[in-house]
């Protein structure tokens, strides 16, 4: 069957890309992709979703779509996150199965068809496992090992070090998981808790083509909490058998004190255990406050409602609702702006 029919019948595989300041490396993320299938005789389709970056990645992306019909782009409103990326991504993907990668090379292109392969025979899901180069700083790498150990731990789903955001999944797989309306996102646990038949690729990390990473200390230690708290109420449990703890420690320092007085000729000299134990009863107070307004602010978060994205621009979905989280579709009008939905958003546009 020749490309062109392929494609007349629809896209059998759906490839989502997350791009944060990626300008430099979408166009030969491109290339390798295009390498890759186009040998195999894939019909395809190229998601780019542009979180929010300042710099060219968005005229990237719409120079790869005049270059070749197969590259669609969302741009999202503002940075909204990885994660939030994906899953704008995952809203319009329209193939039967569907890869995540990262947009900066370190997740191989040459791998996608050892996906495609366990996916035709039979996984509903193929993770991959990651080795990582031995540049990799030890910090980095011990972190990582601990993260998910605690996460198995916690949230009651096991996940194994070296899991990345780079997997395929089945059409049945995607639909499950937009059905999900929850807030904090955490993909790599929910994909593992809706189940269905997996199977595993191990694959050796690259290099970043171009730029540097985005995910520093402070948005690594921000996504960890995010999944443990999204998955596991174990904080609050372990934050009531801490204060119980600290309770019976408090009660016992009493109780001597209290015997000293009473029962001994020894008195209790000065405030210092006093004023201790006041500090330390304060500070496991404030933990258990923190980690209660946490799972608080969560609530807060669904019940308001509010979208996990909004797509500002589309390119390349011609004809194709692009359905925005949890808000009205629109419809991509090459003709006018990209979400045309009344005369006056017409002036507007036709008056900038």
């Amino acid at each position: 069957m020749s490309h062109a029919s392929a494609w007349e019948l629809g896209p059998t595989l759906s490839i989502v890309v997350p791009a944060f300041f990626e300008e430099s490396s979408l166009p030969q993320l491109h290339r390798d992709l295009v390498a890759v299938l186009d040998a195999d005789d894939v019909a395809w389709e190229l998601i780019f979703v542009d979180d929010g970056s300042t710099d060219g990645t968005w005229r990237q992306i719409e120079a790869l779509h005049r270059k070749d019909a197969r590259v669609r782009g969302l741009r999202l409103s503002r940075n909204f996150g990885h994660q939030y990326a994906l899953f704008a991504g995952l809203t319009q993907a329209s193939g039967l199965a569907v890869v995540m990668m990262d947009g900066d090379l370190q997740h191989p292109p040459a791998v996608v068809p050892q996906l495609l392969g366990e996916w035709e025979r039979g996984a509903k899901i193929v993770h991959t496992m990651r080795r990582d180069p031995p540049t990799l700083p030890w910090l980095k790498r011990v972190t990582s090992r601990l993260f998910y150990r605690i996460f198995s731990f916690l949230g009651g789903v096991k996940l194994s070090a070296g899991s990345a955001d780079f997997r395929l999944l089945d059409r049945q797989v995607v639909d499950q998981l937009l059905r999900l309306r929850e807030d904090g996102l955490f993909l790599r646990g929910l994909v593992h808790w809706v189940g269905f038949p997996s199977a595993t690729v191990e694959f050796t990390c690259g290099e970043r083509f171009a730029g540097r990473s985005k995910y520093n200390l402070g948005r690594m230690i921000r996504f960890a909490w995010t999944g443990v708290t999204s998955f596991s109420v174990v904080p609050l449990r372990l934050a009531v058998i801490l204060g119980l703890i600290t309770s019976l420690g408090a009660f016992y320092q009493l109780g001597e004190a209290v015997y000293i007085k009473l029962f001994t000729d020894r008195g209790v000299p000065g405030w210092a255990s006093v004023i201790g134990l006041m500090s330390l009863l304060f500070g496991v107070l404030f933990i258990l406050l923190g980690i209660l307004g946490e799972y608080l602010a969560r609530v807060l978060h669904e019940v308001r409602g509010r979208p996990r994205f909004i797509v500002r621009d589309a390119v390349g979905f011609d004809g194709r609702t692009v359905a925005e989280d949890g808000g009205s579709p629109r419809i991509f009008d090459r003709s006018s702006d990209p979400f045309r939905e009344s005369p006056s958003s017409d002036a507007h546009s036709s008056s900038r």
